[in-house]
């Protein structure tokens, strides 16, 4: 869906067009841009679990009326009393992809509590009344959701919460079918009252934390409580004009700027006959980010060095491609604030466990640690993982110009080359959310990369592609295999926003009022 406005109070654009109302009526209400993401963020929590829960992450960038762009980090942490010998003991060489010990210090709480405290003019409260009115009353079933259930139903029924939320009575919900969570209303009742301190060192967390605990976790309450997200510097480069901005490590923005040097230095024509060499390129980011992305408090390379490596001449054993796995929201307000923000649980449903009294569903991004102790992103206490999330803002000078942000996993790189080649080449937000998309895959278990292609991609492009010596997987016109795009373009005549097709999403551009 797309809207645009002139001279408008604000505009924003999320995955679920119920969290874009929640959004929006923030905005209507006199709130900017951080008040309508985290009312959207809240709401999303609630309508779209498959993408994102209370027990998951977050990263953003905000830029402030003053022109300040700073980048948020509230990636969890692996808990204190976890050790790298007795997963490799359990688990031998790999992580599972899914379980118990996926499950890191949710930091996504913590991340909104930052965005309020740095801008915020509405009350915590107030930022979540519509997640609580839509888990406390119900909700229609998204599309995204139900086919989502059908997709992880072997998994969601090894876990009682999560069985008895998305398969009741021992059938999976369907779209439309009403969406009531009486437990995760009452969480976020408290966690209205209480605030963001509630869910990591409150009677909430008590609960949380115990829950896990129960199933095996060694997660402590402790580890909740020592858990702080926090703003650094993000990383940027430019292209066409514009600065290019997005997240540093333990985030995959790196791969983004990798991607436009590489079209810079020779690729021509790069959503056409150039795209074999721009696919080529997105391996090499793929590969970089599987071989050496770590955090950098724990001594993983910064932004730069990972943009200046040479591709790894064999890529590290798998890396899963998850399915779901994450919501991306753009916002802005007439007033100079805009934000790019980005919550997840990874794969579809994250880790597939949720406790039952809270109705907290968690991620399950611990499955990104690897258990070789020679790895930068080797298993530690109180490590962050890598991380595929990250989001995006380009300026034209000290003026933004677009505010994008897309889901899709370990493409999520790939989604923002293409969003910006698009519309630096004249596409409206409509269209270049709405174009075909392709994506360079992680290898496969068999070591081969393939191409992700929409059936309606030109047959320039897929034949650029082939040549270049990649198998492609052809999927449907508008398949969430390829992810979930957000964009706002901001000009002189106001807001243009629009939605991905291949999500339940929508854009609203909120006029001035009379």
């Amino acid at each position: 869906m797309t809207h645009s406005d002139a001279h408008p109070r604000g505009a924003i654009s999320t995955s679920h067009h119920l969290a874009t109302e929640a959004g929006a009526a923030a905005l209507e209400a006199g709130g900017n841009a951080i008040d309508a993401a985290l009312a959207a963020a809240a709401a999303l929590c609630v309508v779209y679990p498959n993408n994102v829960a209370l027990g998951g992450d977050l990263v953003a960038l905000v830029r402030s009326p003053q022109g300040e762009v700073r980048f948020l980090n509230a990636t969890g942490t692996a808990p204190a009393a976890q050790s790298l010998d007795a997963l490799r003991e359990t688990y031998g060489e790999l992580l599972p992809l899914r379980g118990i010990d996926t499950v890191t210090v949710p930091g996504g709480v913590r991340g909104w509590g930052e965005l309020h405290n740095f801008g915020a003019t509405r009350s915590w409260e107030q930022h979540l009344e519509a997640a609580i009115r839509y888990a406390a009353d119900g909700v229609p079933t998204a599309k995204s959701v139900a086919a989502a259930i059908v997709d992880e139903r072997e998994v969601l029924e090894l876990d009682p919460g999560c069985r008895h939320a998305f398969i009741p009575d021992g059938l999976p919900l369907v779209q439309g079918q009403p969406f009531v969570q009486p437990a995760l209303a009452d969480s976020l009742r408290r966690l209205a009252a209480g605030g963001p301190d509630e869910f990591y060192t409150g009677e909430l967390a008590q609960r949380w934390v115990s829950g896990l605990r129960a199933l095996g976790s060694k997660i402590a309450p402790e580890d909740a409580a020592a858990y702080t997200a926090f703003w650094d510097e993000p990383l940027e480069g430019s292209y066409g004009g514009h600065r290019v901005i997005t997240g540093p490590p333990n985030t995959s923005g790196f791969i983004l700027l990798r991607a436009l040097e590489a079209i810079v230095a020779g690729i021509d024509d790069p959503l056409g006959a150039g795209a074999g060499a721009l696919a080529n390129a997105f391996r090499g980011g793929n590969a970089v980010r599987a071989a050496y992305l770590a955090d950098p408090a724990s001594g993983g390379p910064t932004g730069p060095e990972l943009i200046a490596m040479p591709r790894p001449e064999h890529a590290p054993p798998r890396e899963a491609k998850p399915s779901g796995d994450t919501v991306g929201l753009s916002a802005v307000s007439a007033d100079g604030w805009a934000i790019s923000l980005i919550n997840s649980v990874y794969f579809g449903f994250g880790a597939a466990v949720l406790d039952p009294e809270t109705g907290i569903l968690f991620q399950n991004r611990g499955t990104s640690f690897s258990l070789d102790p020679a790895s930068p992103n080797a298993f530690a206490p109180g490590r962050r993982p890598r991380h595929t999330l990250m989001p995006v803002l380009i300026l034209r000078g000290d003026e933004l110009a677009w505010v994008p942000a897309t889901m899709g996993g370990s493409a999520q790189p790939q989604i923002h080359t293409q969003l910006l080649l698009r519309s630096l080449a004249g596409a409206s937000p409509h269209e270049a959310t709405h174009a075909p998309r392709w994506i360079v895959d992680e290898p496969g278990a068999d070591g081969v990369v393939r191409v992700t292609i929409e059936e309606d991609v030109p047959a320039e492009v897929r034949d650029a592609i082939t040549e270049a010596g990649f198998p492609l997987k052809v999927v449907p016109r508008y398949s969430e295999d390829l992810g979930h795009s957000n964009l706002i373009r901001v000009s002189a005549e106001g807001y243009d926003a629009a939605s991905d097709p291949r999500s339940d999403g929508s854009a609203i551009v909120v006029p001035a009022s009379g």
